[in-house]
């Protein structure tokens, strides 16, 4: 059941201004008029990028591969009224710089990152939403972190692993990347990887300055993130610990049996039953964040409000 939380919703727009931050900016002409505060903090021996946006109960988003702020603009956007949203260029990618002699990761690397940037800008306890590996970064967090976490929502996190068809899809991806290799390194090898889990439309559909920062994080993505994406899988009794409250989100694109990466369904079902987590479809399929910002934001109004209000699930 759901209990009330009594505390404060972490830190206000007013005492979030007292911290000098980079850089700030008013919307541009033709865009949102949501206002951006951007800067970046070092945290945990990185530097993060982040934007935040709105006031109210605070609100994380975590990206997956090409770990990418601009995943979320129009989500963040749309929250915003209601919400203080924060989005974050994950370690060494875009405009989060690489750390010297960097060389190794891990998810639980990314939790202690992520845990550290809300710890830092006063915004713990937080909900949040994590798509594809950054459901993976979101689990770590709650296993490691929970004292940072109101609730946690989980969306499509890639546990290959934990489906009947491993056997065939981690083939079928490592033919994308090495073809892509093949014919223009990481650039290609991630273009192909992105056309591959979201389809031609959605990839020619990426603002093109977002897009060129993906592709740029490709070296990041192969070279140092891909072996800890396809090797994190927590244990049943591991997740059975999380008391936090949660949710686990998955695209309705992928409910049908025939659909392409029906896995991620398999997976999400997995996860909800390890944690004990109600299931709630999403518009679209594996990133509805880009796919149907506007509808996936007014999905998860309602559980975004579930959550700010709770302090925990009990099954």
């Amino acid at each position: 059941m759901w209990s009330n939380r009594i505390g404060p919703f972490g830190a206000t727009r007013a005492s979030r201004q007292a911290r000098p931050s980079l850089l700030s900016r008013a919307p541009r002409a033709g865009t949102s008029d949501v206002e951006i505060d951007m800067g970046s903090v070092t945290v945990n021996g990185t530097s993060l990028y982040y934007e935040l946006r709105g006031d109210g109960p605070p609100v994380l988003f975590i990206s997956g591969a090409t770990g990418d702020a601009g995943h979320w603009t129009e989500v963040a956007d749309a929250l915003a009224d209601e919400y203080t949203v924060l989005t974050y260029d994950r370690r060494a990618h875009s405009r989060s710089p690489r750390p010297a002699n960097w060389t190794a990761t891990s998810i639980d690397e990314q939790a202690d990152d992520a845990a550290a940037l809300l710890t830092d800008l006063g915004l713990a306890p937080a909900v949040a939403y994590g798509n594809s590996q950054g459901a993976m970064i979101l689990t770590s967090l709650a296993l490691r972190h929970p004292e940072v976490l109101r609730g946690a929502v989980f969306h499509e996190a890639p546990y290959l692993g934990a489906t009947s068809v491993a056997g065939e899809i981690g083939p079928a991806l490592q033919q994308v990347i090495g073809e892509g290799m093949a014919k223009g390194g990481p650039p290609m090898a991630t273009e192909m990887f992105l056309r591959w889990v979201a389809g031609d439309e959605t990839y020619e559909s990426f603002d093109p300055e977002l897009r060129d920062r993906m592709l740029g994080n490709g070296e990041v993505l192969f070279g140092i993130e891909m072996e800890t994406i396809t090797s994190y899988l927590p244990t049943p009794d591991e997740l059975a610990g999380v008391r936090l409250p949660c949710v686990v989100a998955v695209g309705v694109d992928n409910r049908d049996p025939a659909a392409p990466h029906h896995w991620f369904y398999e997976a999400a079902q997995w996860l909800a039953g390890c944690l004990d987590a109600p299931l709630v479809e999403t518009p679209g399929a594996h990133v509805p964040q880009a796919t149907h910002p506007g509808a996936l934001a007014e999905t998860l109004r309602p559980i975004l409000g579930k959550l700010t209000a709770a302090e925990r699930y009990e099954a």
